[in-house]
């Protein structure tokens, strides 16, 4: 019995040497391909506008400032223009705070410091242009209030539209 699992032990691995000697022995070979990658980047803009707060009128020039941000992907051109507002009768020329008590105060916003570029919303006309960073650029917005107007008491309020066009 000792002799049966002896002679089938090594009957075993005298077969497994022999499969493992008599193996044939493959050349090594490479094959290649390519892998295309691809990637598409959107041109796209975001806009935010903040308040101006021109505070107290007592007839008096006001001059404020507020603040657009424009966030365009990287070298993409833009143009920002500002509508009328909502004031009754306003152009983009002399814009309309209307009263809440009735009445009007007139203001202008302009693209520049020294208030003589009028910011209205004719692309290449009277509008700001731009191109993308990919990162917020902040845009001032000059407001003044001219002096000398006569409005009625009360708190004053307008809304003025902020067009990007890409």
């Amino acid at each position: 019995m000792f002799a049966s699992k002896k002679n089938r032990v090594v009957s075993a691995a005298t077969a497994a040497i022999l499969l493992v000697s008599s193996a044939p022995v493959f050349a090594s070979s490479t094959a290649t391909g390519s892998l295309i990658n691809t990637a598409t980047v959107l041109a796209s803009c975001t806009v935010v506008g903040s308040t101006i707060a021109f505070g107290n009128y007592t007839s008096s020039q006001v001059d404020q400032t507020g603040n657009i941000a424009v966030v365009c992907t990287n070298g993409t051109s833009y143009t920002i223009g500002l509508d009328a507002g909502a004031g009754t009768g306003a152009t983009t020329s002399v814009r309309k705070l209307t009263g809440s008590l009735g009445g009007t105060l007139n203001y202008a916003l302009y693209r520049d410091s020294g208030h003589t570029n009028n910011w209205g919303s004719t692309i290449g006309t009277d509008t700001q242009a731009g191109t993308g960073n990919g990162l917020v650029q902040n845009l001032t917005v000059y407001g003044r209030i001219a002096s000398a107007q006569t409005p009625l008491a009360g708190v004053y309020t307008d809304t003025v539209t902020v067009t990007l066009t890409y």
